[in-house]
């Protein structure tokens, strides 16, 4: 029987040697085995991404929400606000992050997947000095469009303003260049591109940031980025971690390190053009261009017979797990992924399953 395959953008479909990984012997998170594995984990995300002079990392026990609720809540000096880009669910995301925190913020509110115009972004900078964070969803994973990420950050860093990036579903899946696009604030999860499970995430950040960051007043318990940092790099954890989830990211960046950011970036690519080579052959249609899509998701009109509950049911039947749209596009449209661990011949008898389907 195949296994069943993941077209969501996470969880993400994993190796054997990852999935094993969740088997390793129970460990108290008070041992000096878990500092140690937690220290390797913290060394090995910076070593995949090639950032370790300049970047350090803190992990969290919890979805890639709970380490963008813990950068967004930590990065805000008071008085000052933050400019949140919106063009999907996830932007909205980090504005109802500030709401619920009290920040000021400005935003610039534009329709699901339309990029952002610098023009607006420059105006927002010009017109608001108290802006001193830019908020930014690079994969905004509600359509697959992947925003200007360097672009946004230039003009973060001429007004010297802090930039703070959801990289949540394009780390290791969408090209970042850590050394040419000046991102200060980086938030990622080990269950979507890096391969591994739900359960950890963690925030990327500019150690010149620290200074900054530690002046700044506690607002969250939980989930406060520079207390988490500090017992980190002490060896220590603030609260119980999701070990199995630990041990599986451990192997995941192994995984990473060994076919590198830059092959798994290819690998990534190297599918899409394949689904959507097949999606215009079968002729179904892109809700956005494909020159603003990401290497990793497809949102793709719903052929008008067809509602996504029949379509997801009869793909499931076979093996596939394909995503629905989100709010207003819900009746619209259906996303397929390419992350994780999915072989060329599994994406292959997809297409024509789903061919067999719509025609």
């Amino acid at each position: 029987m195949p296994r069943i395959v993941l077209l969501n953008p996470g969880p993400v479909n994993v190796t054997d040697r990852v999935r094993k990984a969740l088997l390793l012997p129970d460990l108290c998170h008070r041992e000096k085995e878990f500092s140690m594995l937690m220290e390797t984990i913290r060394k090995k995300l910076l070593k995949a991404f090639d950032i370790e002079k300049e970047y350090t990392s803190a992990l969290v026990s919890g979805s890639g929400t709970a380490a963008l609720e813990m950068a967004v809540s930590s990065s805000l000096s008071p008085g000052r606000s933050m400019l949140v880009i919106q063009n999907g669910v996830y932007g909205e995301r980090i504005s109802k992050i500030c709401e619920v925190y009290q920040f000021r913020q400005h935003t610039i509110q534009l329709n699901w997947g339309e990029p952002p115009s610098l023009e607006n972004i420059e105006n927002e900078l010009k017109q608001n000095p108290d802006i001193e964070v830019v908020a930014l969803v690079h994969h905004e994973t509600t359509t697959g469009l992947l925003n200007p990420l360097e672009e946004v950050g230039k003009l973060a860093r001429r007004y010297e303003k802090v930039f703070l990036v959801d990289c949540i579903s394009s780390l290791a899946g969408d090209s970042i260049d850590f050394r040419s696009c000046p991102i200060d604030i980086a938030v990622g999860t080990a269950n979507k591109c890096v391969q591994g499970f739900p359960g950890v995430s963690f925030v990327l950040f500019r150690k010149k940031e620290l200074k900054r960051l530690r002046e700044i007043p506690e607002r969250t318990l939980y989930l406060n980025l520079t207390r988490y940092h500090k017992a980190q790099e002490a060896g220590g954890i603030l609260f119980t971690p999701a070990i199995p989830a630990y041990y599986a990211l451990d192997v995941a960046l192994d995984e990473l390190i060994e076919e590198t950011v830059t092959g798994r970036i290819k690998r990534y690519a190297k599918a899409a053009q394949l689904l959507r080579t097949g999606f215009r052959e079968i002729g179904l249609e892109f809700l956005i261009p494909e020159n603003w899509q990401s290497n990793c998701l497809t949102s793709l009109h719903l052929p008008r017979d067809l509602n996504y509950e029949k379509l997801h049911d009869e793909l499931k039947t076979k093996g596939f797990v394909i995503y629905a749209g989100q709010g207003n596009l819900s009746e619209n449209i259906f996303r397929v992924a390419n992350m994780g661990d999915i072989t060329h011949k599994e994406f292959e008898r997809f297409l024509k399953t789903l061919e067999s389907i719509l025609l």
